[in-house]
């Protein structure tokens, strides 16, 4: 329009109007590559998890191959900051680089909270990043800023920006209760945790038009794990197969470990007769899936092999695996398999005769007294 008035009077207002549509058109161009980026990174991490192999991680930085994340944010433009934050975090976190995943989740809140106005303009954008930061802290094992973070995420949750809309308040609860089972994870505390899940399970059942498949099939994994943690193998194994036999094409390595999970139920309940089998299937699958690390490589030669073993010579066997599994646990690509399923301290217990919860507790409370 201010094109139409130019006049020879104003003889630099050409190259002025030029100049201020290539720098617009730059930033915006800018800003919808970050948007593009952050949502192609979180797709990825959707359908396939955390970066298995090389391949996985070339794939990866193929994707960020524009080093748009090598260029510093205008620090003047919200979202700019925001999908750049938002972009490294998953990044970050299907690259299993946990440190730099809190470092961008921390950054991703502190921008809301250096501009508290947009909390209510982008609300969800909001409660995702402060569950993020929650996960950060579960992945790191740090239980205080877990705790903290948590506890104002619980004060969020009652403010007017969640309660009077439905899909926040929906979104809120999915995040919230997903932290208190980590925080049960983290203490050991799993039968205490067990009180949490006929009343999440019930809400499950009434947001379930609303709520995204991905979603509902971590609460599934959380509260199977949880139950597992608690020594209820029978239970486990009921949610384990509600992940199993609803088919959908996404955390191929989520359905991995599901399996994983529901085989070793078997083996504590002592269905020898179906392990056989069961090893097979499981196998066959993670192998489709090219999922299958050094570490589950392990545990399925000690599984196949497992019923057939003598009772003296089960606690050896178990001491040998336990040996080998320490060897990677800091190994880059193994790192998944600790996260996923706490398998050394199953072992441990295993060898010691106590539930493995006991076993949790004590290296929670070896933390807690370090820290201190």
């Amino acid at each position: 329009i201010e094109s139409l008035y130019i006049t020879r009077s104003i003889q630099d207002r050409a190259d002025q109007l030029i100049s201020e549509s290539e720098m617009l058109f730059t930033k915006l161009s800018r800003l919808s590559s970050l948007s593009d980026l952050a949502l192609r990174l979180y797709g990825w991490y959707i359908k396939n998890g955390h970066a298995r192999t090389e391949e996985d991680e070339k794939e990866i930085s193929s994707l960020v191959k524009n080093n748009l994340l090598l260029v510093k944010p205008d620090e003047t433009n919200f979202y700019e900051q925001l999908y750049f934050y938002q972009s490294y975090s998953w990044y970050a976190f299907i690259t299993q680089d946990f440190l730099t995943y809190y470092r961008y989740t921390q950054k991703w809140v502190d921008l809301f909270e250096r501009e508290p106005q947009m909390i209510d303009i982008e609300t969800t954008v909001y409660i995702k990043g402060m569950h993020n930061l929650m996960g950060a802290h579960f992945d790191l094992r740090n239980y205080e800023k877990l705790s903290e973070t948590l506890h104002r995420f619980e004060k969020f949750a009652q403010s007017d920006a969640v309660l009077r809309n439905e899909n926040n308040l929906i979104q809120t609860f999915v995040y919230l209760n997903t932290s208190r089972l980590n925080k049960h994870f983290l203490e050991g505390s799993f039968t205490e945790g067990l009180s949490l899940v006929p009343g999440r399970t019930a809400k499950l059942d009434e947001y379930a038009i609303y709520l995204d498949r991905h979603r509902v099939l971590i609460f599934y994994y959380k509260i199977a794990s949880l139950y597992f943690g608690s020594g209820d193998c029978s239970t486990a194994i009921d949610y384990l197969n509600k992940i199993i036999n609803w088919k959908v094409d996404l955390r191929t390595d989520l359905q991995c470990y599901s399996r994983l999970l529901h085989l070793i139920s078997h083996y504590e309940i002592g269905n020898y007769d179906l392990m056989e089998y069961l090893v097979k299937s499981v196998y066959r699958f993670m192998s489709k899936m090219q999922n299958l690390s050094i570490v589950e490589e392990e545990i399925f030669a000690f599984l196949k092999t497992s019923f057939h073993i003598n009772v003296q010579d089960v606690k050896p066997a178990l001491l040998k695996l336990l040996e080998r599994l320490k060897r990677h646990e800091n190994s880059r690509f193994e790192t998944r398999a600790f996260l996923y399923l706490d398998i050394i301290s199953w072992l441990e217990s295993k060898i010691e005769g106590v539930p493995v919860q006991q076993i949790i507790k004590q290296k929670f409370m070896g933390r807690k007294v370090r820290h201190k």
